[in-house]
């Protein structure tokens, strides 16, 4: 059999990405080495293959090894992995080939599909129809769904027999809570849900009225959107099975409407529950708790607002009558106390009686006074740990004695401060991504020293930085320190560009733009035709980028980075481009065909943003 010298590259180099993996993982593959210069891979067996996929990604398993022979392209298409389809960021032509090669052929035998673009989800659903050919499909994950596809796909989503798990996230402002909870309570044999929305304004919550007709099989629910707190009483008496929740926003519902609560019903198997609460009152939730959580054995809290939600006799008492299962109380309060005559520590100190202790549920908390108030926040500790954390750095020379120095169980990381103070106490050993707010203008002490006593930055793979005046030389330094970044949410790109050209003589800078592993930006604000060099020149992994663009830049800044496709940005494949103009769009689309600029490409316009896909 023929190979190219190509194809030939890409097994080799798949091979040796392979021992290294088992390396690093203490594996057993073992490879039988024929002589000293090279494997021969037909003296392999077809198990060792099978072994090997296991930690390649589809993609990539069809780019090394579809095309290489007849032998492998039957291993590739026999091969379990051809059940699991997750799209990753690839090429538009890649992709639509790698559609025509792996999933069409294979719609009938794949069990699990996540599509991560619209463009994607239009591909591989062209019609409806083709829905009912993934008869096998257990799970399906669709991001950045547009609202209408939704509704088109849902009557086959119904018709398939084995789907119990899904996770919709919507691209657009949702028009009918209403709508979207009864669709979704109407497939037959699902038991899992994540779904993902906004609406146009989230303290005031759509109207969601359900009743014991949209009972639902749903044993594990997640939601990630405000949800209005008159609906909850009756959401739960559709979810007889339910086990597990998580509502991210419970907001107070502003509607006039008043909806009819159903009668509650025991949830016997409710044992895992976390919500989120923006000032909601107190007593409204202690109702909820006495109807509904009697099996529950975790709660976990966040709470913004309402003082009230800090009384510890409160929480006691609930907890004694009304839920005697419970092992885990992990609750994290966002508070302001004004003008009490309790200071916020007399307050606190209720939660350190005998009751808690004996329960070994122990709490800590971060403060700052201000003329007139306590703000901050007032947490669990260990065991019942969260994975995310805020982190107020004080404001003063106050430190209070039971500030929690170590927490191993946080991953994402949110540091707030009106200025990065040098009495940091806590260290957070196993932090993989990182949120920086910082207000102040007048940072004199050093960013960077400053936070590897908080966090390993080797470690960081995503990187959010919130500044008012974030410097070129200040997120190239902290760029270096953490070279394996590769998703960076930006607020702004640095200012002070004046100097650019003499930072890019720097060996950090240098060493910055060769070694950094960024593959997605985005930035909130608008970016000009003066930032793009910074982009270009250090950003050359760049795949993905989200940001806004000012309507007279238009053009020439989608001239510039569509130009460098074939230079510095040679990796970038996607735009997405917020708040778009319905005549800029006119202009990109004129511009990409009179200039021939892209050739094989995708273009689409979702609630004012722009997705370009080539």
């Amino acid at each position: 059999m023929q190979r190219t010298k190509p194809q030939e590259k890409d097994v080799e180099q798949n091979l040796r990405r392979i021992q290294k993996l088992q390396l690093e993982n203490s594996g057993s593959i073992s490879f039988t080495k024929i002589n000293s210069n090279k494997y021969t891979m037909e003296d392999l067996a077809n198990e060792i293959f099978y072994e090997i996929f296991e930690y390649l990604d589809l993609y990539d398993i069809y780019k090394g090894f579809y095309n290489l022979n007849i032998r492998f392209r039957n291993l590739t298409i026999h091969a379990n992995v051809l059940t699991k389809i997750n799209s990753s960021i690839m090429s538009n032509s890649n992709f639509k080939d790698y559609y025509q090669n792996i999933v069409k052929p294979n719609q009938q035998q794949i069990n699990f599909l996540r599509l991560t673009n619209p463009f994607a989800i239009n591909i591989i659903f062209s019609s409806s129809r083709t829905i009912s050919n993934f008869y096998s499909l257990e799970t399906l994950i669709l991001d950045n769904l547009q609202n209408k596809k939704f509704d088109q796909f849902f009557d086959y989503f119904i018709r398939l027999p084995n789907l119990h798990s899904l996770n919709i996230s919507l691209n657009e402002c949702i028009k009918s809570l209403y709508i979207l909870f009864c669709q979704i309570f109407r497939l037959p044999k699902l038991k899992y849900c994540k779904i993902e929305y906004y609406t146009e304004n989230e303290k005031k919550p759509l109207y969601v009225d359900l009743n014991y007709n949209f009972s639902s099989t749903i044993e594990h629910l997640i939601i990630n959107g405000p949800f209005p707190f008159n609906s909850f009483n009756n959401l739960l008496c559709c979810l007889p099975k339910l086990k597990y929740l998580s509502i991210n926003s419970i907001v107070e519902s502003h509607r006039i409407i008043k909806i009819k609560e159903l009668s509650p019903i025991e949830l016997k198997y409710f044992k895992n529950i976390f919500l989120k609460f923006d000032y909601i009152h107190f007593g409204k939730f202690e109702k909820i708790v006495k109807d509904f959580f009697h099996h529950v054995q975790i709660l976990r809290l966040t709470i913004i607002g309402d003082e009230r939600s800090l009384d510890a006799k409160q929480y006691q008492e609930l907890i004694t009558s009304y839920m005697p299962y419970l092992r885990i109380f992990d609750i994290n309060h966002e508070y302001s106390i004004e003008k009490n005559d309790l200071t916020y520590h007399d307050i606190i100190n209720q939660f350190n009686s005998s009751f808690w202790i004996e329960n070994k549920w122990f709490f800590t908390h971060q403060h700052r006074r201000t003329p007139g108030s306590h703000t901050g926040i007032f947490h669990s500790t260990v065991p019942y740990r969260r994975k995310h954390y805020t982190y107020y750095l004080t404001f003063n020379n106050e430190v209070c004695s039971n500030i929690q120095e170590n927490l191993n169980s946080v991953k994402h990381l949110h540091i707030v401060s009106q200025g990065i103070q040098n009495n940091v106490l806590n260290y957070f050993p196993n932090v993989n991504q990182l949120s920086i707010k910082d207000k102040s203008k007048n940072r004199n002490k050093p960013i960077i020293a400053i936070l590897q006593r908080i966090v390993p930055l080797k470690q960081l793979t995503t990187l959010f930085i919130e500044y008012a005046d974030l410097s070129v030389e200040d997120l190239i330094k902290l760029l270096y320190c953490a070279p394996n970044v590769h998703t960076l949410h930006l607020f702004a790109l640095p200012s002070s560009f004046t100097d650019l050209e003499l930072i890019k003589e720097n060996e950090i800078s240098k060493c910055v733009s060769n070694m950094n592993k960024i593959e997605n930006l985005s930035i909130r604000t608008w970016i000009t035709f003066y930032e793009i060099p910074f982009i270009l020149h250090f950003l050359p992994k760049l795949k993905y980028l989200k940001t806004q663009i000012l309507t007279h830049e238009t053009q020439q800044i989608i001239r510039l980075l569509l130009s460098e496709t074939h230079n510095r940005l040679r990796n970038l494949l996607y735009l997405c481009i917020l708040r778009i103009s319905k005549r800029s769009l006119k202009e990109i689309k004129f511009l990409i065909k009179s200039e021939k600029l892209l050739y094989n490409y995708s273009i689409i316009c979702v609630n004012e943003t722009l997705h370009l896909w080539w």
